[in-house]
């Protein structure tokens, strides 16, 4: 593939179809930042790195969506020249008046800052000011300032700056605040001692709490819990995690995140959906790329779900199907490569769903091979009972047939955006992965090993793009801060 960037732009081999992707090139980091849904509009603002006076710093860029598919890019306005620092992580949320506001890191002031919208269309915004905690005597709080995250229960704001402790702050106005105490009850058995709480996102879901956030060693992760009013700290009973190391990723220096830096917004029909940046995916250097919208919410066992956002279905168009495919184990003269041609992946968008009923499914090892033939492997996409795993690419992540519920059967779910491939199975696990050489070969095919495995169904869907805002933004360049 040609460079990334050409002119300071997103060169065309790297563009991608339904995928939001900042246009201007590497601009690393890309995390995403203060969402909101207001008046049928979605907002999400991402940071972007970018040259400032003698040196570099940071603005929040500003996209729109009717669907949080289809993005119009804004004019950047929370810049340093407009705020006198850089903008480094936050969230987004809505005052007791009903304003939208931003709670972040100034970058280089020393504190987390607090910004309030002069309208609903977040076209301009009240100069931001710094968020200073007192303790309870009155005294200068002695705290970390990092990656904050501002949320409303009752009549009190609550705020929360990350790091390896996460000192608990509130206010009745945004202006005076003063420290509770540890925002956590207490940490989790499966989380390390020395992984910080960073990106943080704390909300209220299907009758308990989520903290999502990430550690910066080990990427994007969540808590779910209660939250404790008398006490006023979040009470974690379980801890999850959403990235995962490649085998190529040093296990020392932990810096495996490629699921990383997460932000979520609550739909007008309930959905909390969020986004990721993709940062340390193989061959895509310092390119801002944001996962898939991720529906998430929990089943009747407390157990959390995640699905493609609901509205990708909308993107469908020349759909094919194949039913009852026998997949046979290939002989042992040909190696471990798959056996059953399923389809010719012409295009460079599609979604694919795959079901097996779980008669079939359980102790099987089985999958598909993306941009595989007879010459080439590609990428598997792969069901692994030895391991209890869900294997694509060099990943793996937990996932068992076995702990499935008896009656449900396996749904895999892939969405191919040329290089970009995102797996969803059974709304329980997911995992993205990058292909370079996605156009060497096109044939999907099927997988099993050891005995025959039936494929129920094969749906094949290819997908419209939804990135003519990108196109025109890489064009128009309507995002460039001043520098």
């Amino acid at each position: 593939m040609a460079a990334l960037s050409t002119d300071d732009s997103v060169a065309d081999e790297w563009v991608l179809h339904y995928h939001l992707m900042h246009p201007g090139g590497e601009s690393a980091p890309g995390d995403p930042n203060a969402a909101f849904c207001i008046n049928g509009t979605y907002h999400l603002h991402y940071i972007l790195q970018h040259p400032w006076q003698e040196g570099r710093s940071f603005s929040f860029a500003h996209v729109t969506s009717p669907d949080m598919l289809h993005w119009t890019w804004q004019t950047t306005k929370l810049q340093p020249a407009f705020t006198g620092h850089g903008m480094f992580s936050g969230t987004g949320f809505i005052t007791k008046q009903g304003r939208p506001a931003a709670i972040y890191h100034g970058q280089g002031s020393g504190w987390n800052q607090i910004a309030l919208a002069c309208d609903d269309d977040l076209s301009a915004w009240e100069t931001p000011y710094a968020v200073e905690p007192k303790t309870a005597d009155g005294a200068a709080a002695d705290m970390a300032h990092w990656d904050p995250d501002c949320f409303l229960i009752g009549d009190t704001y609550y705020a929360i700056s990350g790091g390896r402790e996460q000192p608990l702050i509130k206010s009745d106005d945004l202006i005076h605040w003063t420290v509770v105490g540890d925002f956590l009850q207490h940490e989790m058995p499966d989380a390390a001692i020395g992984e910080d709480i960073s990106c943080p996102n704390f909300f209220p879901i299907d009758g308990k709490w989520m903290l999502l956030c990430i550690s910066h060693p080990m990427g994007c992760r969540y808590y779910l819990g209660d939250w404790d009013a008398e006490a006023e700290c979040f009470v974690p009973e379980s801890h999850g995690r959403m990235n995962w190391r490649r085998p190529g990723q040093s296990i020392y220096q932990t810096t495996y995140r490629d699921f990383f830096a997460p932000e979520s917004v609550l739909t007008p029909d309930g959905r909390r959906v969020m986004w990721a940046w993709l940062t340390t995916l193989d061959g895509v250097g310092s390119l801002s790329l944001q996962s898939l919208p991720r529906e998430l919410r929990l089943d009747s066992a407390g157990a959390l779900r995640i699905k493609p956002l609901s509205e990708l279905e909308s993107l469908r168009t020349d759909p094919e199907k194949v039913v009852d495919l026998m997949v046979t184990p290939p002989e042992a003269a040909h190696g471990n490569e798959a056996t059953a041609p399923i389809a010719t992946l012409a295009s460079e968008a599609y979604e694919i769903r795959i079901e097996v009923s779980r008669e079939q499914a359980i102790r099987k090892r089985f999958g598909v091979q993306l941009f595989a033939d007879a010459d080439h492997a590609g990428l598997e996409v792969m069901i692994r009972p030895e391991t209890g795993t869900l294997r694509v690419g060099d990943t793996d992540a937990p996932f068992a047939v076995a702990e499935l519920p008896p009656q449900e059967d396996v749904e895999i779910r892939l969405f191919v955006d040329k290089y970009l491939v995102e797996v969803f199975v059974n709304e329980r696990q997911a995992i993205v992965a990058t292909y370079l050489e996605y156009e060497a070969a096109r044939e999907l095919l099927a997988y099993s090993y050891g005995d025959p495995t039936l494929f129920r169904s094969v749906e094949i869907w290819k997908m419209k793009a939804t990135n003519q805002g990108f196109l025109e933004a890489r064009d128009s360049r309507i995002w460039a801060p001043t520098v």
